[in-house]
């Protein structure tokens, strides 16, 4: 592996961690620089996440034309020097109006990953890239479970450490991408900024245009509307219900990445072999029914952790749906396909956060007529019998999804 595909992949692991790694502290962070309650806390959580997630479906293929423009170096090594500065800033952060800028500023630099993805294939083979698309989505794997974890372990050492590892963590990446990162557009190839190409929206409104696919790809927002339960409230939640420690909310969203990554790795290869796409995506939702329905009513900690498991293997449900809408565009529409389940995914991103921590408030707020911390988990677990009914319905003539 060249040194130039190692900082890649380090600067793909590094966006994603910056998504999981102030889950554990931020409660406590957010008590710590604005005062409240818990359930006041994870409203303030929401609309950190949801700003986060807003700039990056905003950002990303504006820092993609941008590269295009003039080049993929300074892109990269600019938005991961402004990462760091971020970091410093919220470990220094003394009011939740200066944490909001940051997570503002840390949406518009983790969205590199389109850039990150370009400079591979400029570096690859035409016959590797598959290959070295695969390492880049491992390393985002590997910064979704690293994330919490080295959050949960740091925040031992005051809500602030976390930060203050991840901007040493991406001053250090900028350093190793000055020495061997080697510009690969070449002059002649750079293209004329236009701010059509950049623009998100535009993404959203071809999903008009795939109606053999129009309600899978509902189906597919909802199952993601329902999943971002655990970034948004797992760890009000495990304070709330169980009393956890930052450490331990760390470690259970660990362990809840990394058998994710194993069901999507590896499971999903018996699942298909055992059901079928069809199959698998409709055993998909039943697991997720089944341990969002417990987790919305449990008492037991220990039974949570357990749950981990059986919560994870819904995580089969993305890739099976995707081959089934794969299978129903046409060869040169793959692309506008994958562009529309990333703008799915990523408005997901952006109202599940408002939505889940808004329920948690609604449901553990001094007064509150019923004392429910699981409610969330039981909305997913609508969103997912919702989603489930309508993969199951017949269907018709004008939609042939």
């Amino acid at each position: 592996m060249s040194p130039a595909a190692l900082f890649i992949m380090l600067t793909v692991m590094i966006d994603a961690m910056g998504i999981g790694l102030m889950v554990p502290v931020i409660p406590d962070l957010i008590r710590d620089v604005h005062g409240g309650t818990l359930a006041e806390a994870a409203l303030w959580g929401g609309v950190l996440a949801t700003s986060y997630a807003v700039m990056q479906f905003l950002c990303g293929p504006a820092l993609g034309s941008l590269s295009d423009r003039f080049g993929r170096r300074p892109v990269l090594l600019v938005s991961l020097a402004v990462m760091a500065a971020d970091y410093v800033v919220m470990a220094l952060a003394g009011s939740i109006w200066l944490l909001l800028a940051g997570r503002v500023i840390g949406g518009i630099t983790a969205a590199t990953q389109a850039t990150a993805t370009a400079y591979m294939a400029d570096i690859s083979a035409p016959g590797a890239r598959t290959r070295n698309f695969g390492l880049i989505g491992a390393s985002f794997g590997a910064g979704f479970v690293l994330g919490p974890l080295v959050g949960g372990v740091l925040a031992e050492y005051g809500t602030r450490a976390p930060f203050w590892a991840a901007a040493g963590l991406a001053g250090g990446n900028v350093v190793l991408g000055w020495v061997v990162l080697r510009e690969t557009v070449r002059p002649e190839h750079r293209r004329a900024l236009d701010w059509r190409r950049a623009n998100p929206l535009g993404v959203v409104r071809n999903l008009a245009r795939l109606p053999g696919v129009r309600r899978l790809l509902l189906v597919y927002f909802l199952y993601h509307m329902a999943f971002a339960v655990y970034p948004s409230v797992w760890s009000y939640f495990g304070q709330e219900r169980f009393g956890w420690t930052p450490a331990l909310i760390g470690l259970s969203l660990g362990l809840f990445g990394g058998v994710m990554a194993l069901v999507q790795g590896g499971a999903i290869r018996l699942a298909l072999l055992w059901w079928g796409e069809r199959g698998t995506v409709v055993a998909g939702h039943l697991f997720a029914v089944a341990a969002y329905g417990v987790l919305g009513v449990i008492a037991s900690g220990p039974l949570a952790l357990v749950l981990t498991p059986l919560a994870a293997l819904a995580g089969v449900i993305p890739p099976a749906l995707q081959g089934i809408m794969s299978q129903r565009v046409a060869a040169d529409a793959q692309g506008e396909l994958q562009g529309a389940l990333t703008s799915a995914a990523a408005l997901a991103m952006i109202l599940s956060p408002l939505a889940m921590t808004w329920t948690f408030a609604a449901f553990t707020h001094r007064g509150s007529a019923v004392y429910l911390p699981g409610a969330p988990f039981l909305v997913a677990m609508c969103l997912t019998i919702g989603a489930l009914a309508l993969f199951l319905r017949p269907a018709v003539r004008t939609d042939a999804a």
